[in-house]
């Protein structure tokens, strides 16, 4: 199998994305990732699509290697917690040192006790808490902080949502400074309403970045969280300029791509309009790992590799 070029590469990625379900039952795992990783040998060495990441943590780094990722996500308490003694926080840094994958996120920024919005913040533990885990990601070489936080952003039922908004954008451009002098950026994550009642579309989440304003602080397009909230693919095009970042999970269940088999293509296609060619990592439900992590990235690849082929709007 050889393909001269990047189109029949694509084109024939997007063959095996049309017959996904049915190579699935008929192949092996392995089978299909071979294909896709004898494809990709022969693409263009330039990168001008997303790179795919897995938010699996460390005890998949080996599985999610192999099944084709470079690099994964792991998780603030994990990692980079100031519960964490410096012995504790050392031997991560000897993990991530060691892992074959790349830890480029960390997910749960802040704990559920530690509110940074509504009538309870204490700022000055929200700052003395976020030093410490930036200037821990800084030393790990851990690029982006994923700022969902559900329970520590979920405000009173009848508290002032304006004040609260106004009071959260001048928190974050503080969090923003202190992003910027450890080279990490904080991604602000889009959530549903089922977990909380605070910024729960792309839409109010892209406001808070374009208010906060500052490199070091950018929009995570969570399409999970999107397709649950039934927001448009068009909101990514308008808050193009402020995402850094992109999130995706199977819309019933949160599982990983292929599973159920979404289509994620309408969104893809609003990240190509936006020229969009940062990350984007799935952050879902594992079950069965072994087959669900390389089926995932087969499946995700190859629809975002049909979507960058087709002609930029």
């Amino acid at each position: 199998m050889c393909f001269k070029n990047s189109k029949k590469a694509r084109f024939f990625l997007t063959h095996v994305l049309n017959n996904m379900r049915s190579m699935k039952s008929s192949y092996p795992i392995f089978l299909i990732g071979l294909i896709f990783t004898i494809c990709c040998s022969f693409m263009p060495d330039k990168q001008d699509y997303p790179r795919l990441g897995i938010v699996s943590g460390l005890a998949q780094d080996s599985l999610a290697y192999v099944s084709g990722f470079k690099m994964i996500g792991e998780s603030v308490p994990k990692m980079l917690s100031p519960q964490l003694t410096d012995e504790q926080f050392n031997a991560n840094l000897e993990k991530i040192k060691a892992a074959k994958c790349k830890v480029l996120s960390c997910n749960l920024f802040f704990p559920s006790n530690i509110k940074i919005a509504g009538p309870d913040v204490d700022e000055a533990k929200v700052l003395r808490y976020t030093e410490t885990v930036l200037s821990r990601a800084g030393r790990a070489g851990v690029k982006f902080i994923v700022l969902g936080s559900s329970g520590a952003r979920t405000i009173p039922a009848d508290y002032n949502m304006v004040k609260a908004k106004t009071d959260f954008i001048g928190l974050c451009k503080k969090l923003a400074k202190i992003a910027g002098r450890y080279e990490v950026t904080i991604l602000l994550e889009n959530l549903e309403t089922t977990e909380t009642n605070f910024i729960t579309s792309l839409k109010s989440a892209a406001e808070v970045v374009r208010k906060v304003n500052h490199p070091n602080f950018r929009l995570n397009a969570d399409i999970f969280h999107m397709m649950r909230e039934s927001e448009a693919p068009d909101e990514i095009i308008k808050a193009g300029k402020w995402i850094g970042f992109a999130e995706v999970a199977e819309k019933e269940k949160r599982s990983l791509p292929g599973v159920m088999g979404d289509d994620f293509k309408p969104y893809l296609r609003a990240l190509h309009q936006i020229k969009y060619k940062g990350y984007i990592f799935i952050e879902g439900n594992i079950k069965n790992a072994a087959t669900e992590i390389p089926v995932a990235f087969t499946y995700l690849s190859a629809q975002i590799a049909a979507v960058y082929a087709e002609p930029k709007p």
